[in-house]
C-alpha cells in the first residue's frame, strides 16, 4: 500500500529510541542522515551520521543503508510496505557509531536495538507418536503394533552421534585474507590462533610452491607473519600460522574471536555478531563427511 504523505520511521540506537518523519518525494540519503544527526547530536557527541552507521530491518532481516544503491532499495521497500509496524513489513532504522564500543552492563542497553534483542526460546521438543496412541480405533492396527520390529544394526550411541552432528555442524563465514577474497573460513574459538592450510598457502603464494617436506611446518607450526583479515566491513590484522588442517583453507581461532569481540548465540548457532562494530555476520553451518558418508569431527 503506497503512502500518500510523510511516513513515521522508528529509530533505535544502542542507548535510545525515537521517531522521524520521512517523505519519499522530498527525502534523500543525505537528508535522512541529516535528520538522524540532529536527533543523535548528544549521544554521538555532535558527530554527523554517515555511511556505515545506519542499518534497517525489513522482513526480519537487518540490511545496510550505506550508499545510493542501498537507499534506492530502502525507498522501494517503503513504498511496497503493506503495514505500519515491523511485524507487518514496515522498516525500522538502527543507528550506531561503529568507532565506539557497544554499551555493556551496568550501562543501559536499548532492548529494541537489534544486537540487544532477547533471543527466542528454543521450541519444546515434540514427543514421537507411539503405535498405540495413533491406532486405538483399529484393532487390526493394534495387532500389527505388537509384531516384532526389524532389527536396527546401528548402535544407539552411533545414532545419537549422527543426530548431534547433523543438527549442529561447525560455523563458517566468508571473508578475505591478504589478497584472497571470498574465502570460506572456519570460526572456532577452540583454536588458539589464525591458521591457513598448506594447500591454500601454496596456491595463493603465502609459501613457495616448491616447499618440500621438512619445511614450512611439517615438523611444527610456523608463523607466516601478520596478514589483514576482512570479515563484514571491518579489517583487522592477525598473526597467521601454517597448519596441516585440510578441511578448511582458513581457521579463525580465539585470537580473532577476542579481537573482534565475537558473540555466539546458544540457541541459534548461525547468529554471530562482532561486538566491536555491532555487525551481524552471515554464518553457515557446515557438516563434514568423508568418502564413506561418515561424519568428520572438527575439534
Amino acid at each position: 500500500m503506497a503512502q500518500s504523505g510523510p511516513s513515521i520511521l522508528d529509530v533505535h540506537t544502542p542507548s535510545s529510541s525515537f521517531a522521524i518523519l520521512y517523505s519519499d518525494t522530498e527525502d534523500s540519503l543525505e537528508t535522512l542522515f541529516d535528520k538522524l544527526s540532529r536527533k543523535t547530536v548528544v549521544e554521538f557527541n555532535g558527530r554527523h551520521v554517515r555511511s556505515g552507521w545506519v542499518k534497517y530491518e525489513w522482513n526480519s532481516t537487518v540490511w545496510n543503508l550505506d550508499d545510493a544503491s542501498d537507499y534506492a532499495i530502502f525507498a522501494w521497500r517503503l513504498k511496497s510496505a503493506t503495514g505500519t509496524t515491523p511485524n507487518d513489513g514496515w522498516p525500522v532504522l538502527f543507528v550506531r557509531n561503529p568507532d565506539h564500543p557497544l554499551p555493556s552492563p551496568p550501562e543501559y542497553q536499548n532492548p529494541s536495538f537489534y544486537v540487544f534483542r532477547p533471543k527466542p526460546s528454543p521450541p519444546s521438543p515434540r514427543l514421537p507418536a507411539t503405535p498405540e496412541s495413533s491406532s486405538m480405533a483399529s484393532g487390526k492396527s493394534r495387532k500389527r503394533s505388537k509384531e516384532p520390529k526389524a532389527h536396527d544394526a546401528m548402535p544407539k550411541f552411533k545414532k545419537e552421534f549422527e543426530k548431534f552432528h547433523n543438527e549442529n555442524g561447525v560455523r563458517t563465514i566468508i571473508g578475505s585474507i591478504g589478497p584472497v577474497n571470498n574465502v570460506r573460513m572456519l570460526l572456532k574459538s577452540g583454536y588458539r590462533h589464525v591458521y591457513i592450510s598448506r594447500k591454500f598457502a601454496i596456491k595463493n603464494g603465502f609459501i613457495p610452491k616448491d616447499a618440500s617436506p621438512g619445511h614450512y611446518g611439517y615438523s611444527g607450526i610456523v608463523n607466516l607473519g601478520k596478514w589483514p583479515i576482512t570479515v563484514g566491513r571491518t579489517r583487522t590484522v592477525h598473526a597467521v600460522y601454517l597448519t596441516e588442517e585440510s578441511h578448511f583453507d582458513v581457521v579463525l581461532g580465539r585470537s580473532f574471536v577476542e579481537r573482534r569481540q565475537v558473540k555466539f548465540d546458544a540457541v541459534d548457532p548461525t547468529d554471530v555478531v562482532c561486538g566491536d562494530t555491532g555487525e551481524k555476520i552471515d554464518c553457515e553451518l557446515v557438516i563434514l563427511k568423508d568418502g564413506k558418508g561418515q561424519i568428520v569431527t572438527v575439534t
